[in-house]
């Protein structure tokens, strides 16, 4: 288990029985697919892609080897299995999502296995032949990676590892396209960060933005640039009070160069024994931080580590890993352009999925989509829909 989740794990343990006024349960909601473990995988870790029409995900487990497996999805919730793997040297246990290219070709990474048991990184054509195009080993090129890869129009791959590198706080890696493996910057858990959890963002200039879940000045966490010529360098480091701490999610960028992300726990509301129940943040150009929502451990959640996602309006969403009701199964929040926070939906374990994880959203009709990690009727996971991203009625 990496230090982030480890976190997590301390703090679904925690008391989050915050009483607070609840979102009414299921007017817009709907569950698409409840997971049966095989042969259509268990345990959805990652987030939704949409692309073509369809959505594609990762299971963490079931399939035909209980390894995990890759899937597509329609509108309607049916599911196809596109590729099981199998524990060997094509991975097992593949905890991020996958992205695609303009050929139709999805890429990602596995938590485990390969020649190494550390992790591999692959690419599934779309007749379901899948490629090992880099096998970790958990040196200097890092292991046990679950963050999903970036693709630029080069066709290069970029990418972290929680674990690995010199100092065994992790890294942050280019797969070129031509295959070559390189190392951008391996953690120190430092004042430069560690233990980068989640994705990369790459902007329209060739800058990789990153969190590092510790590390930074105050040890609390940062936030990373890495340049175009390879320069890192902390935008942010967050300071273990109510800005935020531990941020595991990655960050977004809106047009005016602000990025948008959240913390694990800090905000100061909440969840007293960890200092809060984490934060969404913005971070401005000029490196000024300002917390825009607090979570506080009732209808609202806690634990957002999935990050935000935005819609053509400005508008973003947070889905979370705790709260949400007594049980503490996860909420779905939205965070308006114009401040105005609303709880969209409270999870409930065997009706509609429990920890849901960072979702998608369909730019045709504004719904959102996402997967449960747990939960459904067999307690596999699920996948949902949220329609019209609206709040439930009370």
């Amino acid at each position: 288990m990496t230090r982030g989740r480890c976190l997590l794990k301390g703090l679904l343990i925690c008391a989050l029985a915050v009483p607070m006024p609840g979102a009414a349960h299921a007017r817009n909601f709907r569950v698409l697919h409840v997971f049966k473990d095989t042969p259509d995988g268990a345990t959805p870790w990652s987030e939704l892609l949409f692309n073509g029409g369809k959505f594609y995900g990762t299971t963490l487990e079931g399939g035909t080897a209980n390894d995990g497996t890759v899937y597509k999805m329609d509108a309607k919730g049916r599911v196809t299995l596109l590729y099981s793997f199998q524990g060997g040297n094509d991975g097992r246990r593949p905890l991020a999502n996958v992205i695609a290219d303009g050929a139709g070709n999805l890429y990602g990474v596995t938590d485990s296995g390969g020649s190494y048991d550390q992790g591999t990184a692959y690419r599934l054509a779309p007749d379901g032949t899948e490629t090992v195009i880099h096998t970790f080993t958990g040196g200097s090129d890092g292991g046990n990676s679950d963050a999903g890869l970036v693709l630029d129009n080069s066709g290069n791959l970029f990418g972290t590892t929680p674990v690995g590198g010199p100092y065994q706080a992790g890294v942050a890696f280019e797969i070129s396209a031509n295959g070559t493996f390189s190392v951008l910057h391996s953690f120190a858990d430092g004042s430069d960060g560690g233990f980068p959890e989640d994705s990369l963002m790459l902007d329209n200039r060739g800058n990789l933005y990153g969190t590092a879940v510790t590390g930074g000045a105050y040890g609390f966490g940062a936030v990373y640039r890495i340049s175009a010529d390879g320069k890192f360098k902390v935008v942010y480091s967050f300071a273990g009070g109510t800005d935020g701490t531990y941020p595991q999610a990655r960050v977004i960028q809106d047009k005016a160069g602000n990025l948008y992300g959240t913390t694990d726990f800090g905000g100061g509301v909440g969840c007293s024994d960890s200092g809060g129940c984490g934060t969404i943040f913005k971070l401005a150009p000029d490196g000024t931080e300002t917390v825009l929502h607090a979570f506080t451990g009732g209808s609202d959640g806690a634990a957002a580590y999935n990050g935000v996602v935005p819609d053509k309006e400005g508008n973003l969403y947070a889905a979370t890993k705790a709260g949400g009701n007594a049980n503490g199964y996860g909420a779905l929040d939205k965070l308006a352009a114009d401040g105005t926070f609303s709880v969209l939906h409270v999870f409930r374990e065997l009706s509609d999925g429990e920890y849901p994880d960072r979702g998608v959203i369909d730019p045709r009709t504004g719904n959102f989509y996402g997967a449960a990690y747990t939960g459904g009727g067999d307690g596999w996971g699920t996948v949902f829909e949220f329609r019209n991203a609206v709040p439930e009625p009370p």
